[in-house]
């Protein structure tokens, strides 16, 4: 009996430690949403400007010529793509669902593609559904840590160019939706394509004053195009993020259900037998009473 119920002794201490440290998480979780889902509506009137200037731009000189061929596709473009995911765990099906829809999206898409996987769960995915990523990132844990991440991809996205490459790049991500809820998102970023260009243009300029583009036409354009795809991995990895930290939250909290109801099945199984163990005491003393009684 006492070996009994000192394991349940046991058991309830190890789901009190585990359920501490869940709720810990829990507190972790539901404070980075805060920061990330902050700094994504903060990019968000950035990113109008951005559109903006470029939509100034294509009006003042005309639509961004690009090279097809006879079938209308870009011409020697290599395809590359960006996946985000989680360096860490419980988060659920969280990576699952972005490696699948990013598998079965470039899957369809005319080459296969070169990959990037940001984030060493996403990469396991990716790798175990045959498309092999080209590279890793580590995933940031904080908003900070965002821009040096950026600045790597560019990099990368930038020494191809240099080869005179063209470059056709997506972005691939969980959306927060509601709550704890996202969605995988898919985002082609580059090459500027004509319907692209025509929406710019109909964005109305913010007063009456009509813009003036300062500078060389090229060297402006290119900048303005730096920034649209800073600004767009930017938010991507902070959406993704702060879909990672609601997914990791819902975990928490089911976690925390769990060990819960774990703990009141334990403690009512602990007290039973603790009554049944004082019941068998007083028995014995009562049967000891009555024998000595009747001696």
């Amino acid at each position: 009996m006492s070996n009994t119920t000192a394991s349940l002794r046991q058991k309830i201490g190890r789901a009190g430690d585990l359920q501490s440290v869940v709720r810990t998480m829990k507190a972790v979780a539901a404070s980075s949403i805060g920061q990330y889902e902050n700094s994504v509506r903060a990019l968000a009137d950035y990113y109008r400007t951005v559109e903006s200037g470029l939509g100034a731009y294509l009006r003042e000189h005309g639509p961004v010529p690009i090279k097809t061929a006879s079938n209308n596709q870009i011409v020697s473009a290599e395809i590359r793509a960006v996946v985000f995911g989680s360096d860490q765990g419980l988060v659920g099906q969280f990576n699952d669902v972005v490696a699948d829809y990013a598998v079965k999206t470039l899957a369809a898409l005319p080459s296969k593609p070169a990959v990037w996987a940001v984030g060493e769960r996403v990469h396991a995915r990716l790798a175990d559904a045959g498309l092999a990523p080209a590279g890793l990132f580590t995933m940031p844990n904080s908003v900070k840590a965002i821009t040096p991440l950026v600045g790597q991809i560019l990099v990368q996205s930038e020494s191809h160019h240099s080869h005179g490459e063209s470059t056709e790049l997506h972005l691939f991500y969980n959306r927060p939706s509601s709550g704890a809820v996202y969605m995988p998102i898919g985002q082609r970023l580059l090459p500027l394509d004509e319907s692209w260009q025509s929406k710019l243009t109909e964005i109305p300029w913010p007063t009456g004053n009509l813009p003036e583009v300062m500078g060389g036409g090229t060297s402006i354009l290119r900048a303005l195009v730096r920034e649209y795809v800073f600004v767009s991995l930017f938010r991507a990895c902070a959406e993704s993020l702060a879909s990672e930290n609601a997914s990791r939250l819902a975990a928490m909290q089911r976690a925390d259900k769990n060990i819960e109801e774990l703990l009141e099945t334990l403690n009512r199984t602990f007290h039973c037998l603790r009554q049944s163990g004082i019941d068998e005491e007083l028995f014995d003393v009562v049967s000891g009473f009555e024998s000595l009684s009747i001696e």
